[in-house]
């Protein structure tokens, strides 16, 4: 679950605007705005190097920050939105979140599968289907999980995981209420489904090869 609140640095923006913010990006920094809190919004800048290599690392978005800003108070803050260039894919603008410890927000919170190596089914050669790969959650601000766990070791072909089978941290929830809503599964190898589809086909065969004899008993 949340462990240390990893520091995040940035700098006050002198002005707004697109002067400001054209500004920014040509010093190699990334415009910005943090807002919430009952506070004024307050423009700031971000290196690129850092917050791209945030990024690409991933799970940003739902990682409480403590935030640093020369000359304020540190803040604890979430990202909530990164506006990235249409054509190259980088970023062009973030906002951050003022949170309180309380502080209840809804994220998106990635699905982790742990212990493949030793699950029942997986050996018998059947295979992990994932519904969700991430889950959206209710959650304080002070216990933001880095990811859902989902033990795969003692399930078999067929066995189910329900968000209900997911320990999920004290005073969260998932969005989804009305209902047990599905994970994951383990399916059977593909090889046994197709013997599966065949001995079907024969049992229609036969089926079919009976009802023709019937038919020709009829006639007669």
């Amino acid at each position: 679950m949340a462990g240390k609140i990893p520091d995040f640095n940035a700098t006050v923006r002198a002005g707004t605007g697109k002067g400001a913010a054209r500004q920014a990006r040509r010093e190699g920094l990334v415009p910005g705005v943090v807002y919430g809190g009952e506070l004024d919004p307050q423009p700031i800048n971000v290196e690129f190097k850092v917050l791209f290599k945030a990024l690409k690392a991933g799970r940003f978005m739902s990682t409480l920050l403590n935030l640093k800003v020369d000359g304020n108070d540190d803040v604890r803050v979430i990202c909530r939105n990164v506006q990235r260039d249409v054509v190259k894919d980088l970023p062009r603008h973030v906002d951050f979140l003022r949170l309180h410890r309380n502080t209840r927000i809804n994220l998106f919170i990635p699905v982790e599968f742990i212990n493949e190596e030793t699950s029942v089914g997986l050996k018998k050669g059947g295979t992990i289907t994932t519904v969700r790969s991430e889950v959206e959650l209710k959650v304080t601000a002070d216990n933001i999980p880095e990811s859902l766990i989902v033990d795969l070791e003692n399930l078999d072909i067929g066995d189910i995981v329900h968000i209900s089978d997911i320990d999920l941290p004290e005073g969260s929830r998932p969005m989804i209420t009305d209902r047990d809503f599905v994970i994951a599964n383990i399916t059977e190898p593909s090889a046994l489904k197709s013997e599966d589809d065949e001995d079907e086909e024969v049992v229609e065969g036969e089926e079919g090869e009976e009802a023709g004899e019937e038919e020709a008993t009829t006639e007669e």
